[in-house]
């Protein structure tokens, strides 16, 4: 892209951040400000500088087209993310990097810049400063990262597996009987949940407990449920909390409690809800996401046996297209910056679209192999990158293999084209999947869910690592 700027000479400070219109060489995407005038009318004189919504159906349903649009400003372009808060998103690999591996310049501290903003917006509770890993900086980001890592280094690979494939015959066994299942609301969105409670060191009789609160949460449809249901989840963490108190286990919850590093009440708290909530919606749409294709591509599920491709790819090629998590990682300038071409003022969010940056690569020449184009972006990178990807990797390969194990003829319920996508500006998320099987029951003869005490469905998939190799876009 040509810089309206001399060459050499950057821009006074004084420039606005989006200060790089960009140039009309393809059809903007439905929604964007600039461009939204009827076609009966005589438009109004565009404004270039307006922030493009990061939300609205028209994003759910194909945000990629918002991305290359996007992409002509340059390696930040201003963006909407709710009503009235905007933001500048890096959608350049280079850039993202820079940012990410830069803790120099830029903060992870919003309180400031939540001084700036409408303290209803609905996107506070993603942005919002607490004490704990994601929005802290320096030693006590170190601090609290320890704490987790050293923690999760605690959960042997084998009992965590033992874990998930317990979490999905639970669920297996609630709609195996029917031959239909929404595998969002009925599977997907439910073994994190299950996997935390457990986790984190409370009897399975309270995982009905978390769900009901981090779905009403989600999907309250009243202020008032969910204000309910954040009570419900603070009492949930209160008692998890209190019964550790007074007799630790070989949990997580007891293991951060121990640290060396010492966290008071408040950071205890604050970072077990960051692990539950950090965990919990984006491992939920990995492992919708990657079930979505694997139902949807004959490359997967050709036969009832199986297809040519893994639940290993699936999973990568979600990592790599439609990220679980598309645009966070907010960070916040420490000063004025001058930021690959475009000037950022000291406390103005800007955020890294991981969607945007990964889709890059057919256009990037520059980033050849062995410069770090080989590894997408969906973990982030740098000293804030995920801490425990590998857990993750393990809990949502684990869960979608035993499903397709149990169910070897599932198959969704409507066409591909059909879905519905989940609104808002910092996921990929359907709606709902719905799907459909042979009937399983307790009483057929063979292994079952029910009756699987000492013996596991023959795995679908072979057993090997999940690589970060660019897999080839799907055209779902």
């Amino acid at each position: 892209m040509t810089s309206p700027y001399q060459p050499g000479a950057a821009p006074s400070p004084s420039c606005p951040a989006q200060a790089v219109p960009p140039p009309q060489e393809q059809a903007p995407p439905p929604g964007c400000p600039a461009h939204g005038a009827p076609q009966h009318q005589a438009p109004a004189q565009p404004d270039a500088h307006a922030p493009v919504k990061l939300y609205g159906p028209d994003f759910a349903a194909d945000p990629h087209r918002f991305y290359r649009h996007l992409r002509q400003y340059g390696a930040l372009a201003p963006v909407e993310i709710a009503p009235d808060v905007t933001a500048m998103l890096v959608t350049d690999y280079r850039a993202a990097l820079d940012l990410l591996n830069d803790d120099a310049t830029w903060s992870k501290d919003s309180r400031e810049w939540m001084t700036t903003v409408p303290q209803d917006t609905p996107v506070m509770p993603m942005l919002m400063w607490r004490p704990n890993v994601f929005y802290s900086d320096g030693p006590a980001h170190v601090r609290y990262r320890d704490v987790i890592v050293d923690s999760f280094k605690l959960v042997e690979p084998h009992e965590l597996r033992a874990r998930v494939q317990h979490a999905a015959d639970t669920l297996i066994q609630r709609f195996g009987a029917r031959g239909e299942a929404d595998l969002i609301a009925d599977y997907a969105r439910l073994i994190p949940l299950l996997m935390f409670n457990s986790l984190f060191g409370l009897p399975d009789s309270y995982s009905e407990r978390l769900i009901a609160a981090i779905g009403g949460m989600l999907e309250g449809n009243s202020p008032e449920e969910a204000a309910a249901a954040n009570e419900a989840f603070t009492t949930y963490i209160m008692e998890l909390v209190g019964s550790k108190k007074g007799q630790r286990g070989p949990d997580l919850t007891s293991w951060f409690m121990d640290h060396p590093n010492a966290l008071n009440d408040e950071e205890l708290i604050h970072n077990i809800i960051l692990v539950m909530g950090a965990g919990n919606e984006p491992l939920a749409n990995l492992i919708g996401n990657a079930l979505s294709r694997m139902l949807s591509d004959d490359r997967y599920y050709n036969t009832l046996s199986g297809g040519a491709l893994t639940v290993h790819d699936a999973i990568n090629e979600v990592l790599w297209n439609d990220p679980p998590l598309t645009n966070y990682s907010a960070h916040f300038p420490v000063r004025d910056v001058f930021f690959h071409g475009t000037w950022v003022r000291a406390g103005q969010l800007v955020m890294v679209s991981y969607a945007a940056a990964n889709s890059q690569f057919d256009t990037t020449e520059a980033l050849a192999p062995g410069s770090g184009s080989g590894s997408h972006l969906s973990w982030a990178a740098g000293p804030h990158a995920c801490p425990v990807k590998r857990h993750a990797l393990l809990i949502a390969t684990t869960a979608i293999e035993r499903l397709t194990a149990w169910l070897s003829d599932i198959e969704l319920a409507v066409d591909h084209s059909e879905l519905e996508w989940r609104n808002g500006a910092f996921h990929r998320a359907l709606a709902a999947l719905p799907a459909r099987f042979t009937p399983i029951s307790p009483d057929q003869a063979g292994a079952t869910p029910w009756h699987n005490s000492d013996r596991s469905p023959m795995s679908s998939t072979r057993p090997e690592p999940t690589s970060t190799a660019r897999q080839p876009a799907s055209a779902h």
